[in-house]
């Protein structure tokens, strides 16, 4: 019995030590109001405080997701939650492509299978709009979409994506965030909210958090390019659909920490 006890307190204290450190990871992304590319009343959209991952998830972040809940391995994730492309690029449930580095961003994981990844370190996936929001920043700009050479350097990273993916191999933002932009493109909770019908741009139908939608709204940034992209490729997803160049980062609201 005494056994068992120790065991027990052994391993929520290497839960609690996980968690600490995974928390550590994050930063503070003061809110505001800002104005998104899209938005059926092209009016500001405010954004509470939260923390957010100051790296995407790795392939090794994952393999210990895995491992310790066996019904998302690829031999055991049922359809309904991810396509045929699901990790697709390892070799067997817990073993990666010998190519392939640990230190690199998951991809080839669904929507859902990013959410439950959150969950489990008790974060979420961010919203459009918080992922948005710390994404217009620069090094030493909050909101650089007006500068030329901001967009121009995202758009450089669309049309030729790096071959080599390492987190953390390009310059942090003011947040203190890394590879918003220059990795891989990343899931968001919300991630075809725009492209949904309804009364109102963050429409309560459960299902819109799902499938993509039927109407899309004039953008209220002609010269954003990038940003149209990112809505692009998100409105095209469904959330069991996964892509080698698709991945995700967690987010955590600031009153729910300790």
């Amino acid at each position: 019995m005494k056994t068992k006890v120790f065991s027990l307190l052994l391993t929520c204290l290497v839960f609690q030590t996980f968690m600490f450190g995974q928390a550590k990871e994050m930063v503070l992304i003061e809110g505001s109001r800002y104005l998104p590319l899209y938005g059926r009343d092209s009016t500001v959209v405010a954004v509470k405080d939260f923390k957010m991952d100051v790296y995407p998830v790795s392939v090794e972040e994952y393999m210990t997701f895995l491992k310790d809940n066996p019904k998302w391995r690829k031999s055991n994730v049922k359809g309904l939650f991810a396509d045929k492309s699901y990790l697709s690029n390892w070799e067997s449930d817990l073993k990666m492509n010998e190519s392939v580095n640990p230190n690199s961003p998951i991809t080839n994981v669904s929507w859902f299978a990013a959410k439950a990844y959150c969950e489990c370190q008790d974060k979420r996936l961010p919203t459009v709009d918080e992922w948005e929001y710390a994404a217009m920043a620069d090094e030493t700009t909050k909101d650089a979409r007006v500068k030329p050479d901001y967009n121009a350097r995202i758009l450089s990273w669309y049309e030729e994506p790096r071959k080599e993916l390492i987190i953390g191999d390009s310059p942090k933002n003011i947040w203190g965030v890394y590879d918003l932009h220059g990795l891989v493109w990343e899931w968001t909770l919300d991630f075809n909210s725009v492209l949904i019908t309804g009364e109102s741009r963050k429409d309560t139908d459960k299902d819109s958090n799902l499938f993509c939608g039927s109407a899309s709204i004039n953008a209220t940034d002609l010269m954003n390019y990038a940003a149209f992209m990112r809505y692009a490729i998100r409105g095209s997803l469904q959330a069991k659909n996964s892509m080698k160049n698709l991945g995700f980062r967690c987010v955590k609201d600031v009153n729910e920490l300790k």
